[in-house]
């Protein structure tokens, strides 16, 4: 995240931090079969977590670029993919170092080839039984390929002067992604469904691939087009931020029972949806001044988000270490708890101290 929008919307930092936690409750839910008994009821929706991630990572490069077009009426793609290369690589390629050449790090014994870690291509064909280790690595593939070809079609777009309808592109791609989970389902799910393993091809083709998951970075660069260039019609909403908030949750309460069996039918084609939409709107209210979370200047939170993107890449195999070291002392489940989300964010610092900080000074001899 640039610095810049980060100070400037405390209730982004609030609600990435919130993101954090969830999918981290989720995956420690997953890795200790359950434990503590209280979690899975908790921490159940928590996947969730990686769209609101996607959310706000549509909102804020987009802002950044949108913020570029009305200043300069272009976009210098050297100093985009510079930013991107210096925030998103170091971070990545230790964690993917610590992966393949210290074996006890891995959560699970099956790791894909590095091939595919290194073009960020993971998340195409992943297959969880085989291949399982450093899974989470697939939203880090889905951002890199948005990342990749938003500012190519914005590049196009303003060349062509189309930027006063760039909205029907949006319209376009979500309704290629709810076209591409319709196909998916029935061609190429629905014919494994007998198979004991059918869950696998649900994975596979509905929930990892980017072209099925578009729509929370496509809900964030609808907020920043609006934020930017629809002064009026943002005067006329921002008053309701709280309101604005309360609707995001009454569609996630809405996307939970839609989604308690994500497998079927409307869960996989519509469900996507209405968890962006509901995040979407929590966005849009974390953004109104009016709003509790943007007034909401939480030092915790906002160190929290900062160590997020650590966090993601390294919690699954700290929370495996963690549980390794400790396993001979039968250290009650709440209390092993508390101490991986120690050792998690202990090790995110380190992380973010050693590796992030370093080159994000790098980053400033490179990019104006």
């Amino acid at each position: 995240m640039d610095q810049k929008i980060t100070q400037k919307f405390y209730g982004l930092d609030n609600l990435r931090a919130f993101a954090i936690i969830f999918v981290f409750l989720f995956h420690y839910f997953i890795l200790s079969g359950g434990e503590p008994k209280w979690l899975p009821d908790v921490a159940s929706f928590g996947w969730t977590g990686v769209d609101l991630f996607f959310v706000l990572s549509g909102f804020l490069i987009s802002s950044q670029l949108f913020q570029e077009i009305k200043t300069e009426h272009k976009i210098s793609l050297r100093n985009f993919f510079l930013k991107r290369v210096f925030r998103i690589l170091p971070a990545y390629l230790f964690t993917v170092g610590l992966y393949f050449f210290l074996p006890f790090f891995r959560e699970k014994e099956s790791l894909p080839p590095l091939w595919k870690f290194l073009t960020f291509t993971q998340n195409l064909g992943l297959n969880l039984k085989d291949e399982g280790t450093f899974s989470h690595c697939w939203s880090l593939c889905v951002e890199e390929h948005f990342y990749l070809f938003l500012p190519l079609i914005l590049t196009f777009i303003l060349s062509e002067k189309w930027m006063k309808r760039s909205y029907l592109v949006l319209v376009l791609f979500f309704i290629f992604g709810i076209a591409v989970r319709i196909y998916s389902y029935n061609s190429l799910y629905l014919p494994e469904i007998d198979d004991e393993n059918n869950w696998l091809y649900w994975y596979k083709y509905i929930y990892y691939p980017t072209y099925t998951r578009l729509d929370g970075l496509l809900t964030g660069v609808l907020i920043a087009g609006l934020y930017h260039f629809y002064s009026k019609i943002w005067a006329k909403i921002s008053p309701f931020g709280n309101l604005i908030l309360f609707f995001g949750l009454m569609i996630l309460v809405s996307a939970y029972f839609l989604c308690e069996d994500q497998m079927t039918f409307n869960a996989s084609v519509f469900g996507f949806s209405l968890v962006a939409l509901g995040y979407g709107f929590l966005v849009l209210g974390a953004i109104c001044p009016t709003s509790f979370l943007f007034k909401w200047n939480s030092k915790i939170l906002t160190k929290i988000a900062v160590l997020s993107y650590a966090i993601y890449l390294t919690h699954k195999g700290i929370i495996h270490l963690t549980n390794q070291l400790l396993e001979k002392y039968a250290i009650d489940s709440n209390l092993m708890l508390v101490i991986c989300v120690i050792t998690c964010v202990g090790f995110a610092q380190i992380v973010h101290s050693v590796v992030e900080k370093p080159f994000m000074k790098v980053r400033k001899r490179f990019v104006k």
